[in-house]
């Protein structure tokens, strides 16, 4: 069964923040190759998306795993779809986002 990847708007404006932070240092396009692989391993959640660790104590379905030690994407898998609500880079703590649209 293939999924659907949807990015929740809590993920977005993480990519966004995360563009903002690193363009400045790396420059944009080292800064748009780095998120853009980043949103690939995401999208790859399409084929397999029961992976990473559960945490139904936080949130019932909710999972994580972690990318390449930078960042850690949390996720769910609802019906078809595996809908990414985080994209935590560099420590940031899991805050999950209110009831807002995916995309």
């Amino acid at each position: 069964m293939k999924y659907q990847v949807r990015f929740h708007a809590a993920a977005e404006r993480d990519i966004a923040e995360l563009l903002s932070e690193l363009a400045p240092k790396a420059g944009v396009a080292t800064a748009l190759r780095f998120v853009g692989r980043i949103v690939d391993y995401c999208l790859d959640f399409g084929t397999f998306p029961e992976r990473g660790t559960r945490h139904d104590e936080i949130a019932p379905g909710l999972r994580t795993v972690g990318w390449r030690r930078r960042a850690t994407i949390a996720f769910e898998i609802v019906d078809d779809k595996v809908v990414i609500l985080r994209i935590l880079y560099s420590g940031r703590t899991l805050e999950l986002p209110d009831e807002e649209s995916e995309h």
